[in-house]
């Protein structure tokens, strides 16, 4: 398993894609977050096809904190089943794999 991965998140605003990024990075749950506003996502949601301006966030972790990045994220998300799903950092500039791990320690 990868040490690293990073956390694909989507939020309806900035202000909730700003305030989940703090609290996780704050937190020491995430090193960085990257905030890209403007994407569209189209869904199917209780039966009926969907569309949204939605903002990405995407945070930068340790693999063995990603629970505790899920929780902190569900406790601030307002949506009913928030888009929570992380890939792993396979491969990486070493010195900004070694600040990640040096940004998520306790």
């Amino acid at each position: 398993m990868s040490e690293y991965l990073s956390v694909y998140v989507t939020a309806p605003s900035l202000d909730v894609a700003h305030a989940i990024g703090s609290a996780l990075v704050e937190g020491r749950l995430a090193a960085c977050i990257n905030i890209i506003p403007g994407m569209q996502s189209i869904y199917r949601w209780q039966g009926k096809i969907e569309t949204a301006a939605e903002v990405v966030l995407i945070a930068k972790s340790r693999a063995s904190l990603f629970d505790e990045v899920e929780k902190r994220i569900i406790e601030l998300h307002p949506y009913d089943c928030p888009c929570i799903v992380a890939w792993p950092i396979e491969a990486g500039y070493q010195p900004y794999l070694a600040w990640l791990g040096q940004e998520t320690a306790s």
